[in-house]
């Protein structure tokens, strides 16, 4: 791999929760290196440290020691404020349970994020609705999440991600509340936005949406225990 095509760069990742004087390992000797345009799948049974590794990759937690490098930033032992900045420019999330704001509007739960990075409000709109067009989701920006199927949430959930144009896509068991049409639909959105550029990585415990993604990261125990490319046993 070249370093300068190098998106994310994980190195002797560890993270150790205390409780009670007991330990537990939950990651151990991590290297991971995502190149920008991947597409890579984290796959392994419960509590094998998917979501722990996730957190670390999206900055909502600090791994115990190791290096971690976004887009050539050393991102390891970065303050609060400086990690919630870097999170919001660099880092797009898509949940699980979609995490979208009930009394807000398709629009305005797509634009919350935006806010926050002080944009005005043209650039706002334009981002907005740019990104709810590449969902297909443009013609319910006035409706709320109520109003909507778990598909369709999740497609707004998607383009939530998309508005602010992140280097890295993080998606947690993005089909884990959607019914097998829907989770299809979602994998192909996925597909799509790969095809166009942009750079994921997600977590799924199903093999058949693991196989979607360029690369299979599998894990155990906290440690990779191996990497599979798809194509190369065709």
């Amino acid at each position: 791999m070249t370093i300068d095509n190098s998106l994310i760069k994980l190195e002797s990742i560890k993270k150790v929760f205390y409780t009670d004087e007991v330990e537990t390992h939950a990651l151990s000797g991590i290297h991971l290196d995502i190149r920008k345009g991947e597409y890579v799948s984290i796959a392994g049974p419960s509590g094998c440290g998917k979501s722990t590794l996730l957190s670390i990759l999206g900055l909502l937690d600090s791994p115990t020691e190791g290096s971690y490098t976004l887009n050539g930033q050393p991102v390891a032992n970065l303050d609060h404020s400086q990690r919630a900045r870097i999170r919001n420019r660099e880092v797009g999330f898509i949940f699980q349970s979609f995490n979208l704001i009930g009394d807000l509007t398709v629009f305005e739960n797509v634009e919350l994020p935006l806010t926050y990075r002080g944009m005005n409000s043209a650039d706002r709109k334009q981002r907005v609705t740019e990104a709810l067009e590449r969902v297909g989701m443009a013609h319910r920006m006035k409706h709320y999440p109520s109003q909507l199927s778990g598909g369709q949430q999740q497609r707004v959930a998607v383009a939530r991600a998309l508005g602010g144009k992140p280097a890295i896509l993080l998606a947690d068991e993005p089909t884990g509340n959607l019914d097998s049409k829907n989770g299809e639909a979602v994998m192909e959105l996925l597909r799509e936005l790969h095809r166009e550029g942009a750079t994921i990585c997600m977590v799924t415990h199903d093999p058949r949406f693991a196989r979607h993604a360029e690369r299979n990261v599998h894990l155990f125990d906290g440690r990779i225990v191996e990497e599979s490319v798809e194509g190369d046993e065709r």
